[in-house]
């Protein structure tokens, strides 16, 4: 299932459709003093309009100003206590935070805005089944339209398309822009480091089925583009984390 990503002027409505339920947005960042204010304040204009309940940051390790970033700009800002790692930080936000649904965020996206907040909430608040969003979107390189995600086509793709079919259709299943339930992560362990983002996907589908998870379309996204050789470590990390789940 794929959904468009509801206007901004559509927050009143999501706000009134989420009731008693809760919302926290858990960004987790290294040195990301570029691009860590931006992001922070669109998640804490949702705040002040009632969508966003706690808005955390997650340092992991900086050695720039993102932790005093982050925190000027309205974050509640923890330390990574699990070791270095976006797995890590990422279950130190899960630990640190006691929402109902959880938006989870990269730091280093240049064009974040609150429509990227609201367009993981939506299909949370609109339908019960489901269970996890994934952000879909186009990504440039070096402003070639099409050429980004190149561990999503090169390794994550083939693997799904390979091992768990049904998955292969998820737009972006490497996607940092994330939304869960909470009572859909108890009982499952976060995996480490860039394994994290497909390791709960495959888990969330083998639990749930994969009604549960749904596209929602952010548009374009842009963020900072690693070179060749930095990839190989993402890419170890998908492989590892599908194999792992085979048996």
């Amino acid at each position: 299932m794929t959904i468009l990503a509801p206007a901004t002027t559509e927050v009143d409505r999501l706000v009134a459709a989420k009731g008693a339920a809760t919302v926290a947005v858990c960004i987790p960042a290294r040195d990301e003093a570029a691009t860590i204010g931006p992001v922070v304040a669109a998640a804490h204009r949702l705040a002040a309009c009632g969508l966003v309940d706690e808005l955390v940051v997650v340092d992991d390790g900086s050695a720039d100003a993102t932790a005093a970033l982050a925190a000027a700009g309205g974050a509640r800002v923890v330390p990574s206590a699990g070791g270095p790692g976006k797995g890590q930080a990422l279950s130190c936000a899960v630990a640190a935070t006691t929402a109902d649904l959880l938006v989870f965020a990269d730091a280093d996206v240049a064009n974040f805005s609150e429509r990227y907040v609201a367009g993981l909430v939506a299909p949370l608040l609109a339908h019960p089944a489901v269970q996890l969003v994934k952000g879909a979107y186009r990504r440039p390189l070096h402003g070639l339209p099409g050429e980004g995600g190149r561990v999503t086509e090169l390794v994550a793709r083939p693997l799904l398309e390979r091992f768990f079919p049904p998955l292969a259709t998820v737009a972006q299943p490497l996607a940092g822009e994330t939304a869960v339930r909470r009572s859909a992560l108890r009982g499952l362990l976060l995996d480490d480091g860039y394994a994290v983002e497909i390791g709960l996907l495959i888990d969330v589908y083998r639990r749930y089925g994969r009604a549960a998870v749904a596209d929602v379309d952010l548009g374009e996204r842009v963020h900072r583009n690693r070179p060749l050789a930095d990839l190989r470590p993402h890419a170890t990390a998908v492989l590892d984390a599908v194999l792992s789940r085979l048996s």
